[in-house]
């Protein structure tokens, strides 16, 4: 028997940006394990498709640009009028922006666009899930954060900027909400192969993007030996959103094989030769 199979039994979740790459693969998995799910994105047929895959009988999809309030409060309130209950709110959806690495080449506008998804669009799901959980005491809220949350000088600036305001939303919304039996948390991993990730590399003819993507990562990270699948970070939100983790909240979960603890230009160098200076 497979003592960890259906985790997530008679739950219902809500996963924004669930039409593509991380939200997907979450929304499979969590239907895998017996819950519920609200696709909500703004890629229709996408989005549509996804449902298909999981089975009409328990899945919806919900047409959400989560930077429009409207939206992200119809899709909970479809979550609620359709099955009763919101138990896990899952915000995913973000954008990447276009690598300018001088600020003074940073756009007003591309800064405000990046920060009204990746923020915004976090802030609105979380308010609106916790208005629905509130009442009836219990519920889990989850956000995709970033690696970047930790490290400087691996992304732009204003997705750096979002991915912290994502933890920071994460820690005050725990303590406000602990009260009420409701737990959040974030999750942070490293970059990863993903149809909005992938379009910032331009690659010669008949390349395989996600393998120079994900040869890139693995180069870069610190465990050897694997590399970052979307599967991944699916079971990580898989944990936090089932009540194996019923007493953790307030935590940003670093899903990088160690990435944001080294540095980088001791990755040659042997610690224990430490030793000699610290015990003299």
């Amino acid at each position: 028997m497979n003592l960890f199979a259906d985790r997530l039994v008679g739950k219902v979740a809500l996963i924004t940006g669930a039409a593509s790459g991380i939200g997907e693969c979450t929304a499979k998995l969590f239907a895998k394990h017996g819950a519920t799910i609200v696709i909500a994105d703004i890629q229709d047929e996408l989005g549509q498709a996804v449902c298909d895959a999981i089975g009409s009988s328990n899945s919806i999809y919900v047409h959400c640009d989560v930077t429009k309030e409207e939206d992200v409060k119809n899709a909970i309130d479809t979550a609620i009028t359709t099955y009763g209950k919101l138990d896990i709110m899952f915000n995913n959806a973000g954008i990447i922006d276009s690598n300018k690495p001088h600020i003074f080449d940073n756009e007003k506008a591309d800064f405000e666009r990046v920060l009204s998804v990746n923020v915004i669009g976090v802030f609105l799901g979380m308010k609106h899930a916790a208005r629905v959980m509130v009442p009836v005491k219990t519920g889990s809220i989850i956000s995709t954060a970033s690696v970047a949350s930790n490290i400087g000088g691996i992304s732009t600036h204003a997705y750096r900027s979002a991915k912290h305001a994502v933890v920071g939303l994460t820690k005050n919304l725990a303590v406000e909400l602990g009260q009420f039996g409701i737990r959040v948390n974030c999750l942070s991993p490293h970059g990863i192969a993903t149809p909005f990730s992938t379009k910032k590399f331009k690659l010669e003819a008949g390349a395989n993007v996600e393998e120079v993507v994900e040869n890139v990562i693995h180069l870069t990270g610190n465990l050897k030996g694997v590399k970052l699948k979307t599967d991944d970070i699916a079971n990580a939100a898989l944990f936090l959103a089932s009540d194996e983790a019923k007493y953790i909240s307030g935590q940003n979960l670093f899903i990088d094989g160690g990435f944001s603890i080294v540095n980088p230009s001791l990755n040659n160098f042997n610690p224990t030769s430490l030793l000699f200076f610290f015990e003299q």
